[in-house]
Parts: C-alpha cells; sequence; structure tokens
C-alpha cells in the first residue's frame, strides 16, 4: 500500500477513520492485515492528549520520555510509578478514542514477573490505560506472557532501550551485525510468540527493521527504524519543535512551538510592562 492509498473500508482506519470508540488492539491487528500505516505519539497531560485525540492520532504513548521532556530527569531512568500513574491517568481523562499506552518505567518489572504484574495492573486500574510497554527482549518474556495471560496487553520494545542507556554505554543505533541483527530477529519472535500485541523498534538499521516487520503478523513501530515499519512514533516535544538543543537524526519537526511560546510570553511580559494589559475589555467594573 502506498502513502496516499486508504483501506478499502475507510470508516476502519485508524487514521482518519469515522468510529468513534476506543482503538483496541484488535484495531490494530487488523490494520497490520490491511498493509494501513498508522502514527504514534507520545503525551503526557490531558491537554495535549486531547489535542492529539482530536487530530484523529490512533495511539498515544504516555512514555518514561517523560523524564526527559516533562520532569526535567536527564534520563528515563529516574521516572516512578507514582510518576507514570499520574501522568497516564490524565492522558486518559483526555482522550476518548485513542488507544492509551503507558510504560512500565525502569524498576517497575525487572525484579520479575509478579512485580511487572503488580505495576501493570495499577496502571490499568488506577490510570485506565488500554496496555503497558516493557523494554527488552528474552530478558523480559516471562513478564510479557504473565501480563497478557492476566488480561492486560503488552507492547514490546526492542534496539536502543533507553532504560538501559548506563548498560548500553549511550545512545547508539542496535543491530548493525549479522549477529547483533539475528539477536533482534529472535527477540522480536519470541516477544511475539510470548503474547506481545505490536513492537517498538527503536534506532534499527532500516533494512533489519523491514525484515522484521515481514517476518512478524504484530505491527511494529518504528522510531529511527525506517520507512518500513507498520507504524512510526515521535516523542511529541521533539516532533513540535519543543524540545531545545540538537534533536536526533530521526527527528522530523513540525512546528515551531518553542519559539512561539516564547515570542507570547515576551509580548504579554512588554504589555504588561507597557500598561497595555489588562486594558478595559480585560478589567470589570
Amino acid at each position: 500500500m502506498t502513502h496516499a492509498q486508504k483501506p478499502a473500508d475507510g470508516s476502519k482506519a485508524l487514521y482518519g477513520g469515522t468510529q468513534q470508540r476506543r482503538i483496541t488492539v484488535r484495531d490494530l491487528a487488523a490494520a497490520k492485515e490491511r498493509g494501513e500505516k498508522w502514527p504514534m505519539l507520545t503525551a503526557y497531560d490531558a491537554m495535549t492528549a486531547s489535542v492529539f485525540d482530536e487530530a484523529g492520532i490512533p495511539v498515544l504513548l504516555v512514555g518514561d520520555s517523560a523524564g526527559n521532556c516533562h520532569l526535567g530527569y536527564d534520563t528515563t531512568v529516574p521516572v516512578t510509578m507514582d510518576e507514570m500513574a499520574v501522568l497516564s491517568a490524565a492522558v486518559v481523562r483526555g482522550t476518548r478514542r485513542a488507544m492509551v499506552v503507558a510504560d512500565l518505567p525502569f524498576g517497575a518489572y525487572q525484579e520479575g514477573p509478579v512485580q511487572a504484574l503488580r505495576n501493570a495492573t495499577r496502571l490499568v486500574k488506577e490510570a485506565g490505560v488500554g496496555a503497558v510497554k516493557l523494554e527488552g527482549g528474552e530478558r523480559s518474556l516471562p513478564q510479557t506472557e504473565l501480563l497478557v495471560r492476566s488480561g492486560i496487553p503488552v507492547m514490546a520494545h526492542l534496539g536502543l532501550t533507553p532504560q538501559s542507556v548506563n548498560a548500553l554505554g549511550g545512545y547508539y543505533v542496535q543491530g548493525r551485525g549479522e549477529e547483533a541483527a539475528q539477536q533482534l530477529l529472535r527477540d522480536a519472535k519470541a516477544a511475539q510468540d510470548a503474547g506481545a500485541f505490536a513492537l517498538v523498534m527503536e534506532m534499527v538499521p532500516a533494512e533489519l527493521a523491514a525484515e522484521v516487520t515481514r517476518s512478524l503478523h504484530i505491527p511494529t513501530v518504528g522510531i529511527g527504524a525506517g520507512a518500513g515499519c507498520d507504524a512510526q512514533v515521535l516523542v511529541w516535544t521533539d516532533m513540535a519543535g519543543m524540545t531545545p538543543g540538537r534533536m536526533p537524526r530521526f527527528v522530523r519537526q513540525y512546528a515551531e512551538l518553542r519559539a512561539s511560546l516564547g515570542d507570547a510570553a515576551r509580548e504579554f511580559a512588554r504589555d504588561v510592562v507597557d500598561g497595555a494589559f489588562p486594558a478595559a475589555e480585560h478589567s470589570f467594573h
């Protein structure tokens, strides 16, 4: 299917469809069968989530990337379950149609399946998310299997796994070389066999990501993994030009909100200093 093509039944399309109920894992599986590509964005608060929901984005990820772009941490590692629960609940409250997926943060599932189930259950019951995301391949399979058996949909995450940044020694492309590529392919198939309904691949060579996508019956979501994936995700502050500094190569900025917001703040400040705000129409008498 080319970029311009539409599924035969447009009402079922993940992006641009007419149905208004919550998107489910069944909808994502059906999109894979149709060959339909779809977008995913991160969200961390109700107001931003409502904008993306109204724009038709079918899946929103409450990523632990909130640590970097929302909570002021240097990495995702310090993010806590309490923080993820609050942010996830806000995103759910701000949406009507989008499927909301929440990250299990570092330290919330590494002890084993029971810990993973306890924390995932909290996000489903307290925050109301539709699914959770786990990083890692073989090491996370027991967690994935138990969550799926317990009725909690799991999105897997391979390639660059930011929670393991200290072990990886930085943010580098993963899966280069025959051995690393074969391991990633094995991990992807194992995650599918464990019951994951989708797979994120981050900073993976495009050719490898396309091969993984062809080999799986579950949808793949790329971020820095080329155009061969079934879906694409970006951190919304990167996508909208809110994040300062140099962007990763895989980011395309679709707006310059940081500059626009700064301009608005400076104009407001000038009006206050000059006495132009509040004017008579902004005052009560």
